[in-house]
């Protein structure tokens, strides 16, 4: 893990900048040409609140522009990345494109979760479209993390990391599987009569359990 963490003690504040350094998944790339927009919106994106009398800001563009970098390259095996989605629409070569976006953070502190831990969870939402802009569905996503104990502003930093890397491999491994991947794979374009389909597409947002609880 990489990331840059200060404390702002002066100005009574905690500010963290995550960029978490995500493993080389252990995967093949599918084999299908996409197009990735990370728009203005997300490379920027911060997260800026006061709780108790401390302003908390958690500059999160920087970390999730690599972070979905990594995922796609991993993913497809054929990637063009476009800062803007008008510049997508259209693309030459591309069956279908992405735009991932922040929904929601939060977190919760060692005294909040009443214990040694902090808690950190991030909404995703990623836009799929067919190359001609046409709307295919949205996609939800969410990442879970926890860190234990520590100065404030390096636990909440482990904590965004952990939740960044449970998106992505939650993204890795689920993908494949959705009707919209399996025609990707296939070579075929995605088209808006693939919206009916795809609307049954979700990504799980927490782990999936083998054998239920004996008593829940």
């Amino acid at each position: 893990m990489a990331g840059v963490a200060l404390l702002l003690a002066a100005c009574g504040g905690v500010q963290v900048r995550p960029e978490p350094a995500l493993p080389v998944p252990l995967l093949q790339p599918m084999q299908a040409r996409v197009g990735l927009v990370l728009d203005e919106e997300l490379r920027t994106y911060n997260h800026d609140e006061t709780r108790g009398g401390t302003r908390w800001q958690v500059d999160l563009g920087p970390g999730h522009e690599q972070m979905f970098r990594r995922v796609f390259e991993s993913s497809f095996e054929t990637l063009q990345v476009f800062q803007t989605a008008a510049a997508a629409r259209g693309a030459a070569n591309v069956q279908a494109v992405f735009r991932p976006r922040v929904e929601q953070f939060s977190f919760a502190t060692d005294e909040e979760t009443g214990g040694e831990y902090w808690a950190v969870t991030i909404r995703y939402n990623i836009a799929l479209s067919a190359a001609d802009g046409a709307v295919i569905d949205t996609l939800s996503l969410t990442g879970y993390g926890s860190s234990r104990g520590g100065r404030a502003a390096n636990a909440l930093t482990r904590a965004t990391h952990a939740a960044m890397r449970d998106a992505a491999a939650k993204f890795l491994v689920q993908m494949p599987r959705l009707p919209v991947a399996r025609k990707l794979a296939a070579g075929e374009q995605l088209t808006p009569e693939d919206a009916a389909v795809s609307k049954a597409d979700v990504v799980e947002t927490v782990p999936i359990e083998a054998e239920p609880a004996a008593n829940p």
